[in-house]
């Protein structure tokens, strides 16, 4: 009798016990591998991505260093930049075969200057996004001081072209870490289609270049057409800062000459241009 109440004392294992003890160690085990997986979330999130640069030959290259840029790089950037904002043609880049052989009539776009409002082709405004912040408010006003207004004219006998001719972008000479001096030769050409007469602005420039952060893109469908170029223009990962007169002299064919050498009497002036020459 006694063997047999010590046989119904002994506990029972219960196997929904273990179910649930189980269950709760799973759970808990999912709870810390979320909070693990979020803190690698957050950690991507915080951390920059690769920036890739274009070699001389156009491959593609990731760089460990995002404020190092090639000097061809370099060099293309600030030829294609000042060629675009000094495209004064009158019209809007073609977007359809159509449009190639009918070309659209360039509206402007209107910009604050001290004399009022005034316009700057839409490819100045759209390529003046390569410029920094700071800079490019101060440096449309410029442009829209130079623009003629004749270039939005509808009227051919009015129309007044324009172009940048570059002669030399000379090497870039870095100035501090992602930052690099470059100097440019070039002309400004201004043409009146009526009488096709020119006149020739002499635009010897130093620009001050450097590198910058990489920034989000947005989703492809959501944005327009102007709001990809301009996205297009920041992908270079590179900006222009400061844009002062160049002074040729013979010194400034020196390979090794660091900074390059400033006109006395020009310095940084508040104008792009030197006198014009008529033809």
């Amino acid at each position: 009798m006694v063997r047999l109440l010590e046989k119904r004392k002994r506990p029972t294992v219960s196997f929904l016990a273990i179910f649930a003890i189980a269950t709760l160690g799973l759970h808990l085990f999912t709870l810390l591998l979320l909070i693990f997986q979020g803190l690698n979330i957050r950690k991507l999130n915080l951390q920059k991505s690769p920036v890739f640069v274009q070699l001389i030959d156009g491959r593609p290259v990731t760089v460990p260093n995002d404020m190092e840029r090639e000097p061809e790089a370099i060099r293309q950037f600030v030829s294609k930049t000042m060629t675009s904002v000094f495209n004064w043609s009158g019209t809007l880049p073609p977007q359809t075969i159509e449009q190639v052989t009918n070309p659209t009539i360039d509206p402007g776009i209107t910009v604050t200057t001290p004399q009022g409002g005034k316009k700057v082709t839409t490819s100045s405004w759209i390529s003046s996004f390569a410029l920094s912040e700071d800079f490019r408010r101060g440096f449309l006003s410029q442009i829209a001081a130079m623009t003629p207004q004749e270039v939005f004219s509808n009227n051919p006998n009015q129309v007044i072209s324009a172009q940048l001719i570059i002669k030399r972008v000379y090497p870039p000479v870095k100035i501090a870490p992602g930052k690099w001096e470059v100097g440019m030769v070039a002309n400004l050409i201004q043409k009146k289609h009526s009488d096709n007469r020119e006149i020739i602005i002499p635009f010897n420039k130093d620009l001050l270049v450097q590198a910058v952060d990489t920034f989000v893109y947005p989703l492809a469908d959501t944005t327009t057409d102007l709001q990809k170029a301009i996205y297009s223009i920041r992908s270079e990962k590179m900006e222009i800062y400061e844009i002062r007169n160049l002074c040729l002299l013979d010194e400034y064919e020196k390979p090794n000459q660091e900074p390059f050498p400033i006109c006395n009497d020009q310095g940084n002036s508040g104008s792009f241009t030197t006198p014009a020459i008529q033809h």
